[in-house]
């Protein structure tokens, strides 16, 4: 018997590896959801319309199913960058330690719970133009 209502596929996988899945699923849906907005900029925009709307509700979908599992992907582009942020920059030896910047790019989100983080992200830096 199956406790707590779970299902066979609940029972048999321990909640640290569905939580991984659950992370890993997600992240790579918002690589593809990133994509995806990127070809629909560049149709024209009677075309692009009815794919902004499928784009929006994909989006909507993940954020409220992560939700329901405690977590949300935050997304740090544009932002002042800081040694202190939760990822991990790929082009952080470009620079100099004088330098002000900017995060310019997320390879990967980051993922955040309830009692904090739960998986760092990636980034890309530039240089802030004075």
């Amino acid at each position: 018997m199956i406790p707590n209502g779970q299902n066979d596929l609940e029972a048999s996988v321990p909640s640290e590896q569905l939580e991984k899945s659950l992370m890993n699923i997600a992240t790579e849906s918002w690589r593809f959801s990133r994509l995806f907005a990127r070809l629909v900029g560049k149709l024209d925009a009677g075309e692009a319309s009815r794919y902004v709307n499928q784009h929006r509700y994909f989006h909507k979908m993940l954020e409220e199913n992560m939700s329901a599992a405690g977590m949300k992907l935050v997304n740090v582009e544009g932002q002042t960058f800081d040694p202190g942020i939760a990822a991990s920059a790929l082009n952080i030896a470009d620079f100099g330690p004088d330098d002000q910047l900017l995060v310019d790019q997320m390879l990967e989100p980051i993922i955040m719970g309830p009692e904090g983080l739960k998986k760092s992200g990636t980034i890309m830096l530039r240089k802030v133009q004075l």
